[in-house]
C-alpha cells in the first residue's frame, strides 16, 4: 500500500537534533550552520523517512508521501507536462512560491521535490528564525555547490512571516541560483512576498482537497505500515463526519483520525459516537487580515443579494465564530440596505441600522441575535440596485464635467441685491401649485432631461415607477398635476 498526503505542514519532521540519515556525510553539509537544532535533513531517495521518524512522530508525519506519483490531490500541479513535473524530471535549480490553505501539502510537495532529485533539503521557519540563519545556509549551499556541484533546496515555511529586509536576504541566492528556493504561504503572495521575490518565483496555488482525496488519505492511512497498519476500521457515517471537519485539510483529517484511533478500544471501529469525543468541533480557518476575511464577507454579502438567507447566515456564523468585529459586519448590511435593495423596501435600511445599534449597545454574543435578523430581512427582501446605478451615473456625469450653472431662478434670493443680478426671479413655489408640483427646470442645462433613477417593479419600488413618472411628466409640461 502506497502513502497518503504527507498533510501539510506538520511540525516535528525535523525536530531531532541528534539523528543521522542513514546517508548522511560527515561534512558541512550533513548539519545545520544555524544556531540551535539543526533543521537539515539528508533524505533517502524514494523511502520519504526522516532520520527521526517513527511510531512516536504524529500521523500525519509518517504518511507524508515518498514521492509525486503518492501526492494525493492538486492534480493541476502534478499531472504531465505540469511546470513543478518539469522542474523535477529536469533536475533543473528552480524558485518556487506554494501558496495555499494549511494541510494542502506545501511542505511535502518542497519535501518529495528535494527526495526525487537528490538534493540537500534545508528548512527554514520565518516564525522562529532570522536573517543570521537564512545567510548562513545560503553560504553553506554555496561551499557545497561550489566543492561538489550538489545543489539546496531551501524551503522557507510560512515565508510571509519574514519582513522585507528579511526576504531581501534570500535575492542573491535566488538570483545566481545558489539554491533552490522554495517558500510556503498560507497569505496571498502578491500581498505578502516582495516583488522581486514573487517575480523571480514560480508560483503555484495549492486548493483545499476534495473529498475524494480526503477519503484515500484516510484508506491508506488505516492500511498502510506507516500508518494503522489496520488494527482500526472507519464507519462510513463517521468517515462523512471527519471529512466534514477536515475542511479539505490532509493533516487536519490525520491528527482527527489519530486521535480518534486513540480513543477507540484496541480493535474497534470508530464510530461517530467515538469520532465525537476524540474531536470537539471543526476548526474554523479564517485570517481577519487576509483572503479569508474578504472572500468570506464577499460571499455573505452576495448571499445576501442572491436572497439566499440559509446561505448568508452561515458566513454569518464564520464570522462570528472565527471572532469577526461584529461592528464590520453591521456596516457592511447598512451598505447592502442601500445598495441591493434601496427603495424597493425602504425599511431594510433602518433594520441595518438598528443592527448596527444593537451591537454597540449590547455586542456579542447577545447581538448575534440582532446581526441574524438583520441578514434574514435583507436576504428575503425584494431587489434593487437603483439607488447605487442612480447616483453612481450622476457622479459620472459630474467627473465628466456636466456642471453647467444653476438656473438663475434656483439660485439664492436671500441677500440684499440679489434681484438686481436676476437671482431667483421666476421661481415657482412648489406648494403654491396643485400635488406639490409644478412644471419647471431644475437641473443645469446639459443634464436637463436625464433620468439618474430608474425604479424597478420589485416590492415597495413598484409604486414609484408610477409617481415619479406623473412627477416627471408635470416638470416636463406633458401632463397637469393631480390635485393632493
Amino acid at each position: 500500500m502506497t502513502s497518503s498526503l504527507g498533510a501539510g505542514e506538520p511540525e516535528g519532521l525535523f525536530d531531532d537534533p541528534t539523528a543521522t540519515s542513514p546517508t548522511s556525510e560527515p561534512t558541512s553539509g550533513s548539519t545545520s550552520a544555524g544556531a540551535g537544532s539543526p533543521r537539515l535533513r539528508e533524505p533517502v531517495p524514494g523511502s520519504g523517512r526522516g532520520p527521526s521518524a517513527g511510531a512516536h512522530q504524529p500521523l500525519a508525519v509518517r504518511m507524508r508521501p515518498r514521492g509525486l506519483d503518492e501526492v494525493v490531490g492538486q492534480r493541476h500541479l502534478l499531472g504531465p507536462g505540469t511546470p513543478i513535473r518539469q522542474l523535477v524530471e529536469r533536475d533543473a535549480p528552480m524558485s518556487l512560491v506554494l501558496w495555499g490553505p494549511p494541510g494542502t501539502g506545501k511542505t511535502t510537495l518542497a519535501t518529495v521535490v528535494s527526495q526525487v532529485t537528490s538534493r540537500r533539503f534545508v528548512e527554514i521557519s520565518a516564525v522562529t528564525d532570522g536573517v543570521k540563519r537564512v545567510r548562513a545556509e545560503i553560504d553553506l549551499a554555496r561551499r557545497e555547490l561550489g566543492m561538489t556541484g550538489r545543489q539546496t533546496v531551501l524551503f522557507v515555511d510560512e515565508v510571509h512571516r519574514f519582513n522585507k529586509a528579511q526576504q531581501d536576504a534570500l535575492l542573491p541566492a535566488v538570483e545566481n541560483r545558489w539554491v533552490s528556493f522554495i517558500g510556503a504561504t498560507t497569505e496571498n503572495p502578491f500581498f505578502s512576498v516582495i516583488s522581486p521575490l514573487l517575480s523571480r518565483s514560480l508560483l503555484l496555488t495549492l486548493e483545499p482537497l476534495a473529498e475524494d482525496d480526503l477519503r484515500e488519505v484516510i484508506r491508506r492511512a488505516l492500511a498502510d505500515e506507516r500508518g494503522l497498519k489496520g488494527e482500526t476500521a472507519l464507519e462510513p457515517a463517521a468517515e462523512d463526519h471527519l471529512i466534514r471537519l477536515a475542511g479539505g485539510d490532509a493533516r487536519r483529517t490525520l491528527t482527527y483520525l489519530e486521535a480518534a484511533a486513540m480513543v477507540a478500544e484496541p480493535g474497534a471501529t470508530i464510530d461517530v459516537g467515538v469520532l465525537e469525543r476524540a474531536v470537539d468541533r471543526a476548526a474554523v480557518r479564517y485570517d481577519r487580515e487576509g483572503d479569508q476575511h474578504y472572500d468570506v464577507i464577499s460571499a455573505f454579502i452576495k448571499s445576501i443579494r442572491g436572497s439566499d438567507a440559509d446561505a448568508a447566515l452561515h458566513y454569518l456564523a464564520r464570522m462570528i465564530e472565527a471572532g469577526e468585529d461584529p461592528r464590520f459586519i453591521a456596516r457592511r448590511l447598512i451598505v447592502h440596505a442601500s445598495e441591493d435593495i434601496g427603495m424597493a423596501d425602504p425599511t431594510a435600511l433602518q433594520t441595518a441600522v438598528a443592527a448596527a445599534q444593537a451591537v454597540e449597545f449590547v455586542g456579542l454574543p447577545e447581538a448575534r441575535i440582532n446581526l441574524a435578523q438583520a441578514v434574514i430581512h435583507l436576504a428575503v427582501a425584494p431587489k434593487s440596485n437603483a439607488v447605487i446605478t442612480a447616483v453612481d451615473e450622476a457622479l459620472g456625469d459630474v467627473r465628466k464635467g456636466l456642471v453647467g450653472p444653476v438656473p438663475a431662478h434656483l439660485r439664492d434670493a436671500h441677500y440684499k441685491g440679489a434681484a438686481k443680478v436676476g437671482h431667483g426671479a421666476g421661481y415657482k413655489y412648489a406648494h403654491d401649485h396643485p400635488g406639490g408640483v409644478v412644471r419647471q427646470q431644475y437641473a443645469p442645462d446639459n443634464v436637463h432631461g436625464r433620468e439618474y433613477y430608474r425604479p424597478t417593479r420589485h416590492g415597495a419600488e413598484a409604486r414609484f415607477t408610477e409617481v415619479l413618472g406623473r412627477i416627471r411628466a408635470v416638470l416636463r409640461g406633458t401632463s397637469r398635476p393631480k390635485d393632493g
